[in-house]
């Protein structure tokens, strides 16, 4: 399919890092509003550059249109689009009123097209894995989840100086205004919607903490910079999510369940190793041992931890690249979050008139959940859901399921029950 891209910022790049990966996308061109910036992308790729939106918008070879520009471009540019005739894939969040999002949607339904929205990496083999485990009972019924988002102080690492691989400047002040919340939580809240269902309500608090992240004036001035949310499941279950760029990087993703733990370390890495951990009397109390905790091999005979599931492989997530030089390594990094991939997913459900792996109803309830975290202030607000949606599936894996019973015993008590038989 041909897809034509609006946006050519900082996260351009690492969509067009993936796009050779995917042979079935061709990029038609692409279009910015900053001429500047699309001399540079022709220059580093190569590519066909429109002179304007209506001139992408009029090219009658374009399928789909990917929507990378700002946050606040979001809908005229998506509802520009679905009135040319074009299917949509926009970048996170869709928008940032849930008007709006219902009327993107109801032109799309009317003109027949799709409308679906970042993140993708619900379907990276990573989350993949922890869902597929989680269906399958490796953990027992799912109680608990917690969510982490610290992406660092990024007011003290010279966010000012970032670029992108074509030299696109990082929008440091744009992350600022638009918030942390609006900006991250769609990664977290995606594979938790996903694995534990809709939501019937969240508790939210929000707050600014630093208010010189830079001399630069800033339009609000007091976006929050922390944000907790306590999400209420219809399934029972509960989560808590935290997003903030005041503490170290943390992005674990952890789920608990009455007989057990699944967890990863990022939701970044679309390969990220899966950690799975049946509780046992033994691994349980020796948490409270301190050098259990801080000794891995004995932390791993005890059982702490857990053992690394094999993931589960979609028909279309790419292998590891190998790294031979510098360059290498910085695709390879770029490689890690595999942003295409929605992209060539919803591509393969028009081209096959299926319905899109991202339904509309699914993306409306991620994006309510991620503005009510966001606006709800330090008075501690309960949010009662207005959306809601049908029931998702993991896509087909090419690996068959592992035994999950096999990772229940530590090895230091596998090895105990060994020598007892003998």
């Amino acid at each position: 399919m041909r897809i034509a891209i609006v946006g050519c910022g900082y996260v351009f790049d690492f969509y067009m890092a993936m796009f050779p990966s995917h042979p079935e996308l061709q990029v038609a061109g692409v279009h910015d509003i900053d001429a500047a910036r699309t001399a540079a992308v022709r220059q580093h790729y190569g590519v066909c550059v429109y002179p304007d939106l209506a001139a992408l918008l009029a090219d009658g070879s374009v399928g789909l249109v990917v929507n990378l520009t700002s946050i606040e471009s979001h809908f005229a540019v998506t509802k520009a689009a679905l009135e040319a005739g074009k299917h949509v894939y926009c970048e996170k969040p869709l928008v940032t009123d849930l008007a709006q999002a219902r009327e993107l949607f109801a032109l799309a339904e009317a003109k027949g097209l799709v409308l679906a929205a970042a993140p993708s990496n619900v379907f990276s083999d990573t989350v993949q894995t922890m869902w597929k485990a989680v269906l399958d009972g490796a953990i027992g019924a799912p109680l608990l989840a917690y969510a982490e988002f610290d992406d660092n102080p990024i007011y003290l690492m010279q966010p000012e100086m970032w670029r992108s691989a074509s030299g696109a400047p990082w929008p440091y002040t744009h992350e600022y205004e638009s918030g942390c919340t609006l900006e991250h939580a769609g990664y977290h809240l995606v594979w938790l919607c996903a694995i534990l269902g809709p939501a019937v309500s969240v508790t939210g608090f929000s707050k600014m903490l630093v208010a010189d992240k830079t001399d630069v004036p800033l339009h609000p001035a007091d976006t929050p910079d922390f944000t907790v949310g306590c999400i209420h499941f219809a399934s029972g279950a509960a989560a808590r999510l935290t997003c903030s760029i005041i503490a170290p990087a943390d992005h674990r993703m952890r789920i608990f369940g009455r007989a057990g733990e699944i967890s990863a370390d990022t939701y970044r890495d679309y390969q990220a190793p899966v950690w799975l951990e049946r509780f046992n009397p033994l691994g349980l109390s020796a948490r409270r041992l301190r050098m259990a905790r801080r000794s891995p091999t004995l932390g791993s005979l005890l059982g702490i931890g857990g053992i690394s599931l094999p993931l589960a492989r979609n028909a279309r997530s790419q292998p590891r690249r190998p790294v031979r030089s510098l360059r290498d390594f910085k695709r390879r990094q770029e490689g890690r979050q595999d942003k295409a991939l929605g992209v060539a997913l919803v591509a393969d459900a028009i081209r096959n008139g299926r319905p899109s792996p991202i339904p509309p109803d699914f993306i409306l309830h991620v994006t309510e959940l991620a503005l009510a975290i966001q606006r709800a202030g330090t008075d501690t607000r309960t949010h009662r859901m207005e959306t809601s949606f049908s029931a998702l599936q993991p896509l087909p894996e090419t690996i068959a399921a592992p035994d999950y019973a096999a990772f229940g015993c530590p090895p230091l008590l596998a090895r105990i029950a060994r020598r007892r038989r003998r």
